[in-house]
């Protein structure tokens, strides 16, 4: 009685997962390689002046002598948390986040959905969406400048033509806000326009065409497939805006000059009045280091409650 040998192959012993996989000593050196430029600007530009900076918050540092100056300890921190002007600005910088994250946000969202469902001309309407954000914030600002002059811009010509009262947009508080907010929304619009439009272009178009066949309307597929796909990049889009909205500073600096009668100055034109007007560098770096402390402390709360929903939610 012969015996036939088996055919079926005999399988090949299991290799361990990607992420089990420990990188090899050659794949770390280029790691470090390839990282390593950005390491050396990233140390330079931001590691150094941050440590520089809080050397000199502790002296009577002037930015018009050499040297650092007599030692003075904390008093900078304790004079910058006592000075009222320092909290006014601080809260103008609040008002500004509260003006334009909320809208920057909302609208980013919509037009990158209804840009993903255009079928003709959809690279142009991006392209368009997306201009805006790398004109230089001194054009901008001269551009919209010329719009609300008064008597020769565009705008009050507009309000003229309709028989509306012309808005003082330079010379008050309220039309300087809405200024400087308007200007900001048509300029910065375009990059979470982008990050939206690349997280919807990774949603399987499986999905729609499920939804299409069982009977979802167009905003019901809005509603409940491309709104909560996109939970985690509308939590990135969020912070990313707050920090750049409390870092705001060229566009009010150059539109109002923290005008009229400092009511529309940010923090950080307080801090470069103090520190290259006044020319106390010391003071002006305890109050940055302050302000850095606040953007730091706002930015990992965000984090840990994103950490703590993700570890509720996998619960």
């Amino acid at each position: 009685m012969t015996t036939v040998a088996s055919t079926r192959p005999v399988p090949a012993p299991a290799r361990p997962a990607a992420a089990d996989r420990r990188p090899s000593a050659s794949e770390g050196r280029a790691g470090l390689l390839l990282s390593g430029p950005f390491l050396l600007v990233y140390v330079v530009f931001v590691i150094g002046p941050l440590l520089v900076g809080a050397v000199v918050s502790f002296f009577n540092t002037t930015t018009v002598k050499n040297g650092l100056g007599a030692w003075v300890g904390l008093s900078n921190y304790t004079r910058v948390c006592g000075d009222p002007l320092f909290w006014q600005a601080m809260w103008h910088s609040v008002l500004f986040t509260l003006f334009t994250t909320p809208p920057l946000v909302l609208l980013a969202l919509l037009f990158a959905v209804l840009a993903a469902r255009i079928r003709r001309a959809r690279v142009f309407y991006r392209i368009a969406f997306f201009a805006p954000y790398v004109v230089p914030s001194s054009v901008v600002a001269l551009i919209f400048l010329w719009m609300y002059t008064p008597q020769v811009g565009l705008v009050p010509k507009v309000f003229d033509a309709v028989g509306l009262p012309v808005p003082d947009f330079i010379g008050s508080t309220s039309g300087g806000w809405t200024a400087v907010t308007l200007m900001t929304l048509w300029w910065t619009f375009g990059f979470n326009f982008v990050l939206y439009t690349a997280a919807i272009q990774d949603v399987p178009g499986d999905v729609y065409e499920a939804a299409a066949l069982d009977g979802a309307t167009p905003w019901q597929q809005i509603r409940f497939i491309t709104i909560p796909l996109l939970a985690r990049t509308t939590s990135l889009v969020v912070i990313l805006q707050i920090v750049a909205s409390l870092k705001v500073f060229d566009q009010i600096y150059l539109l109002l000059s923290g005008g009229p009668n400092q009511s529309t100055r940010p923090v950080i034109e307080y801090i470069y009045d103090t520190g290259f007007t006044s020319y106390r560098g010391g003071y002006g770096a305890a109050a940055t280091l302050i302000y850095f402390a606040v953007i730091v402390a706002i930015s990992a709360a965000w984090y840990g409650l994103r950490r703590w929903r993700a570890s509720r939610a996998a619960a």
